[in-house]
């Protein structure tokens, strides 16, 4: 091996291309590199969208998304994995398949269900073989409250739902949940976070008033993955995170892009690449 080489911490995001760069694939890939790590995808999904709203969607082949995540995980062997928009059964299973294969990975499983316009991305008979096949092997699930409410049948309207929802997560297999509050219209938002230990965390920041927020829920669960690739713990990861995504909100509120929500300042203060001995 060559004297002096070196390499970067590697996140691989499995996720939806948004044509509108906001969201999906493209937020995922913007928070990587901002985070001073490498950045590596395999998509599922390609969505027609923009800051308006979304108006088609085509499903990748399986066997596709497949080869992609094999591809990636054979060679660049990536440090953290970020799973987004899953949009049938088959992808999700084949998905389940092969992550089983790396243990030792750290998964954060941001599930895509709706489209912040209403238009629905996952079929209903995928939320079952998530369940069943994908929960048990993620590190974290980061739903909102839409997510929640469909995952778990429950009517959240409180931060103490909230944190009755977290407990039919790890109920279902998960390993930990965070529970995005950032929809109940508060001043003062609030995550709550739950692990099988019984480990129980708020979360709260200050809620910043802006049209741009499209991809919020793709960054901080991008933010959370980049983190454990850089070695920080689970709650080390999900505070810096936090603030990051609060950051970002608050350096793209003034940002005008396109006639309708636009999305975060993911650049506002990017970290160097973080070089590591080869």
């Amino acid at each position: 091996m060559m004297a002096g080489l070196y390499k970067y911490p590697s996140v691989l995001t499995i996720a939806g291309s948004d044509s509108g760069g906001g969201a999906g694939i493209q937020a995922d890939l913007k928070t990587f590199s901002a985070y001073g790590c490498f950045g590596s995808s395999a998509i599922t999904a390609v969505t027609v969208q923009n800051t308006i709203g979304v108006t088609a969607v085509h499903h990748i082949p399986s066997e596709i998304v497949l080869q992609q995540i094999k591809a990636v995980m054979d060679d660049i062997k990536p440090w953290a994995v970020k799973i987004g928009m899953i949009p049938n059964a088959r992808t999700a299973m084949d998905i389940a398949t092969i992550l089983r294969l790396y243990p030792d990975v750290p998964i954060i499983f941001d599930p895509v269900m709706i489209s912040s316009s209403g238009y629905r991305l996952m079929e209903d008979i995928t939320v079952d073989v998530l369940k069943t096949k994908l929960f048990p092997l993620i590190t974290l699930i980061t739903p909102n409250l839409d997510e929640t409410r469909l995952i778990t049948g429950l009517d959240i309207k409180h931060i103490e739902d909230m944190e009755v929802a977290a407990g039919c997560f790890i109920e279902l297999g998960c390993n930990a949940v965070l529970i995005k509050g950032g929809h109940l219209g508060q001043d003062k938002l609030c995550d709550v976070y739950l692990d099988k230990n019984g480990i129980k965390i708020r979360f709260e920041s200050v809620y910043i008033d802006s049209n741009n927020t499209h991809g919020t829920g793709c960054t901080l669960s991008s933010a959370i993955a980049a983190g454990l690739a850089l070695g920080y713990d689970m709650i080390t990861a999900i505070k810096k995170a936090e603030i990051y995504v609060h950051e970002a909100i608050a350096h793209g509120k003034d940002v005008k892009t396109g006639n309708g929500h636009g999305p975060l300042n993911h650049f506002f203060d990017p970290q160097p690449m973080v070089k590591l001995k080869y």
